[in-house]
């Protein structure tokens, strides 16, 4: 914007049009008769384009490009030395369409948390099989998904790991989860959280003769007062990946388990209940 300097009536002072503060007065001022009086046109455009408005958007779209190479480059990292988290997409075929749309979605979020996560996982997705509805719901749903740095494949986890190195994460298991190993590879089971598949993933892992853990939520929160008596341990796999994820930065299970278990699940840390 401009401004326009006041001159007393009855002289033959001409308005002035004074730029914006901090553009030099004389910069790129051309005069021009009109009538009788003498405008000044300040070029603006010149000015912005070269001045600081223009110095803090470039620093922002590069300081954007630096933020995504960052990214890229901790998920290599993670490739290279970090823990593995499967999405155990064999059990896909127990749901419907519409849930498996859920499953799409809840995957796009479980990856976008762990490309912004200081510390991600590298992550896999196994019994990807092509043309399956899982696999058509995954591309329709998510932009960009063949772009997306992470493995896909049609073979089983227990094709691509040692036994002795998986932990399949359930929330029916007996036992709890204590730490994240990053030599160990942890699976979800590839599920929403709205189906009901009573001890599914548990028995999977049984007949697969795999270790089983179980995210620590009774130890460290409890339950809350609600209308329905409702209660669940069941998560959505971006909401234990979060736990994960929160954990594995933190080490520490209440920070961990409020930034992925809702309200709605029916349970809470100690000091919220209060």
């Amino acid at each position: 914007t401009t401004a326009v300097l006041n001159v007393p009536k009855n002289t033959a002072q001409s308005p002035v049009i004074l730029p914006p503060h901090g553009v030099p007065h004389n910069f790129g001022v051309k005069t021009k008769p009109v009538g009788s009086h003498i405008l000044q046109v300040v070029l603006l455009g010149i000015y912005l384009s070269s001045g600081p408005e223009r110095q803090q958007a470039t620093a922002a779209r590069d300081g954007g490009r630096v933020s995504a190479a960052l990214m890229q480059e901790r998920l290599l990292e993670a490739k290279a030395s970090g823990p593995r988290l499967c999405v155990d997409l064999g059990v896909a075929d127990c749901m419907t369409e519409k849930e498996t749309s859920r499953l799409a979605s809840q995957i796009r979020r479980l990856y976008g948390a762990n490309r912004r996560a200081k510390k991600p996982f590298w992550l896999c997705l196994t019994e990807f099989v092509v043309g399956s509805l899982i696999y058509k719901e995954c591309f329709r749903m998510n932009d960009g998904f063949s772009n997306y740095l992470m493995d896909t494949t049609e073979e089983s986890y227990l094709d691509l790991f040692p036994l002795d190195a998986i932990v399949y994460l359930t929330p029916d298991s007996e036992n709890v989860l204590e730490d994240i190993d990053p030599n160990k590879v942890y699976v979800l089971g590839g599920l929403v959280d709205e189906s009901i598949h009573k001890k599914l993933t548990l028995q999977r892992a049984q007949e697969q003769s795999l270790q089983t853990a179980r995210l620590p939520i009774r130890e460290y929160m409890v339950k809350t007062t609600n209308t329905k008596n409702y209660h669940s341990e069941t998560l959505a796999v971006n909401q234990v990946f979060d736990v994960l994820s929160t954990y594995y930065e933190t080490r520490s299970w209440p920070a961990a388990l409020k930034a992925g278990v809702s309200s709605g699940k029916g349970y809470a840390l100690p000091d919220a209940v209060k």
